[in-house]
């Protein structure tokens, strides 16, 4: 059976702990100089990209090469799909080429349409709806902190846009049963289908008006640019909208004792946090990008069977 990873939901916890594992121990290898590991010997990984990309094209290209692959990228204008090709064509052709398409997109209808009709493993690499590799991520960063320390027992704190990363996050704490805390501005609060979703399945995720109440007793203090690709028009009401959400040395002292401070990146300073917070020994962000290869790499294992 093929398996997806659309959405955070696609993965147990079980198995997501089991992908932590193998990303610690691939992390590990790679950092004493053991690069390749050939699962994807000889095989295709293909990646569209519809929105541009840094980290995510490179960690993705990186993570397929380690694995003894071959990474096939191409612009939305490069394929018949932007011609007006059916998907469910695409999906059928493509899957008798490649172990698996990695896509990043606007709507998440594009994936799902795809993944109807392949035989391969679908990837969301980012839509607007939702962004579960970097979750994924992030996740597996505040597992590396935790340490010994439980995740269940554990307060992340968003703040910010209600836009695809905060709806991951609640996935991620219906998932892992972790508290969630969110502070969103009025009119840019989570999707709320899963929100609703995701509060019966935790009841300890909640929505807070003030930053400030959001933080307390938060492990993570987590937040994204104010201002996402395509909503470039939009700057100016949205700085207005989004003061007072600020990720600053101040909110900071108020989360938990050793809070550590995540952000996707590229980071906005001066917007959604400050440089003093982002250069801070509490941010974790460059260790949490580094982590999207280790993360990635176990994902690909895990949906990718071996030969």
């Amino acid at each position: 059976m093929t398996r997806h990873y659309i959405t955070f939901r696609d993965l147990s916890k079980e198995e997501y702990e089991a992908v932590f594992q193998r990303a610690a121990h691939l992390k590990k290898a790679r950092r004493e100089g053991r690069y390749h590991f050939p699962h994807l010997a000889g095989r295709s990984v293909g990646m569209i990209f519809n929105k541009n990309s840094t980290r995510t094209r490179v960690s993705f290209e990186s993570a397929i090469t380690e694995l003894g692959g071959h990474a096939i990228v191409l612009a939305a204008s490069e394929t018949q799909i932007s011609r007006g090709e059916a998907p469910s064509h695409t999906a059928r052709v493509l899957s008798r080429y490649l172990s698996a398409l990695v896509i990043r997109t606007y709507e998440e209808t594009e994936l799902t349409d795809l993944a109807a009709h392949a035989t391969i493993p679908i990837i969301n690499g980012l839509t607007n709806q939702r962004h579960p590799c970097q979750v994924l991520t992030d996740v597996f960063t505040l597992v590396e902190t935790l340490e010994a320390e439980k995740l269940e027992d554990q307060i992340v704190a968003w703040i910010g846009d209600g836009h695809n990363m905060a709806n991951t996050w609640l996935e991620a704490a219906a998932v892992f049963g972790f508290g969630l805390h969110l502070a969103c501005p009025q009119g840019y609060q989570p999707d709320k289908a899963i929100l609703a979703k995701a509060q019966a399945d935790n009841p300890k995720i909640k929505l807070f008006d003030s930053p400030l109440e959001a933080v307390k007793g938060a492990r993570a203090v987590n937040t994204d640019v104010f201002t996402s690709m395509g909503q470039e028009k939009e700057i100016k009401q949205r700085l207005k909208d989004f003061a007072g959400y600020q990720v600053t040395k101040e909110l900071m002292a108020k989360a938990a004792p050793q809070a550590i401070f995540l952000h996707c990146l590229p980071a906005h300073i001066g917007e959604e946090v400050t440089e003093e917070v982002l250069e801070s020994p509490a941010s974790l962000v460059f260790e949490e990008a580094e982590n999207r290869l280790h993360a990635q790499k176990a994902l690909l294992e895990f949906l990718i069977p071996s030969l």
